[in-house]
């Protein structure tokens, strides 16, 4: 069949990105679902910091590449061997293909499944293969999912179906921001009832991340950003307290606020300074974890003495730690009780041929979650 879907053929063009257009909207050739593959409508897709780091080339991918990853849909045609999806069931899809029997996935550890993560890189589904043509040669999937498009064709294993009364532009943000940012909080760092908890960096993941410390019941949830109006979003969203990243007295300030430092510092910001700011304001015995992906030639700097003097933690979580068939339905299930009102994360919406200036927005850190909806 044929769609319309946004391809990058080359990383690093000069922004703005509404006029070098690094993705173009192109028709394609849409092969149909192979075995344990579904063809799905996409409805809607978020636009992550993911997405941007192989636009600006900081995260190199397999090119040419139909992108995006976070997203929902309807499922409209089933490969053979896929007998608990139909066509009309409303699904999310998740980021990472999980095989479910490598060492990982038997471990629970979802997150790090090694054949997902290497069909990720490859650019293919998790069966090796690549749906989508152009011109008469393949373009690579992008995490399994090439949200960016009218159709796609995805594992089924990267999918799980959701209740039809989750409105679908919501829905999507489940595949990424909130199950990395809520996923990090609950999962990685287990945060516990009345424990304090910072996060550093509130893009759609960190704010996610806010999200999650007040579900968890967090006594103390401090946000830090370089933007005063991402600081306002959070203390809407539950924060008890807010600080500009470049305040020169912010490590005293958390401190004295927290006797010591926060139980659990989380980085969202990509950065190496924002994980050694996270690292200053963890108390004794704390975790200091991130999710954020920096650049590959990105480096931070930790005194090695307080890992052991003072039994700090150092973790990294990739996905949240989640395993998607489990935490997605738990955390919507969180969405429809109304603790964790991942709507208001949402900052706009678009048609697919605005995503080049949405992707400008993003950059300039103007959007939390701006969302493509498909006609």
């Amino acid at each position: 069949m044929k769609t319309r879907a946004a391809i990058l053929r080359q990383s690093g063009l000069s922004r703005p990105y509404a006029q070098s257009q690094p993705l173009s909207i192109e028709e394609v050739e849409l092969r149909p679902p192979g075995p344990e593959e579904v063809l799905v409508k996409i409805a809607a897709a978020g636009l992550c910091h993911s997405d941007l780091s192989g636009i600006n080339g900081d995260r190199p991918r397999p090119l040419p590449v139909a992108l995006g990853h976070e997203a929902s849909g309807v499922v409209v045609e089933t490969g053979s061997g896929v007998t608990d999806l139909a066509a009309g069931d409303h699904v999310v899809m998740s980021f990472l293909p999980v095989c479910g029997h490598c060492p990982s996935c038997s471990d629970g550890r979802a997150s790090l499944c090694q054949p997902g993560h290497a069909a990720n890189a490859a650019g293919t589904l998790l069966s090796g293969k690549r749906r989508i043509v152009c011109d008469g040669a393949e373009v690579n999937h992008h995490s399994g999912v090439s949200a960016f498009s009218e159709y796609s064709v995805i594992h089924r294993r990267s999918i799980v179906k959701i209740d039809q009364e989750i409105p679908l532009v919501q829905a999507a943000l489940f595949g990424c921001a909130v199950m990395t940012g809520v996923g990090t909080v609950l999962n990685t760092c287990g945060v516990r009832l009345g424990q304090s908890v910072a996060v550093v960096g509130l893009g759609g993941v960190g704010l996610s991340s806010v999200l999650g410390a007040v579900a968890a019941g967090a006594g103390q949830v401090i946000a830090i950003d370089l933007s005063a109006e991402k600081l306002r979003i959070a203390r809407d969203l539950g924060a008890t307290h807010a600080f500009l990243a470049d305040d020169p007295d912010i490590q005293e300030s958390v401190r004295e606020l927290t006797d010591g430092g926060v139980d659990h510092a989380v980085e969202m910001a990509g950065a190496a300074a924002a994980f050694e700011l996270a690292f200053r304001l963890t108390r004794r015995g704390g975790t200091t974890a991130t999710a954020g992906l920096a650049s590959p030639n990105s480096v931070f700097h930790i005194p090695p003495v307080p890992l052991v003097a003072e039994e700090r933690v150092i973790r990294g979580s990739y996905m949240g730690s989640c395993v998607p068939s489990r935490d997605i339905p738990r955390y919507i299930s969180l969405f429809r009780s109304g603790k964790l009102p991942v709507d208001k994360l949402l900052s706009s919406t678009g048609p697919l041929e605005g995503i080049n200036a949405a992707f400008d927005r993003l950059d300039r850190g103007e959007v939390v979650r701006h969302v493509v909806v498909m006609p």
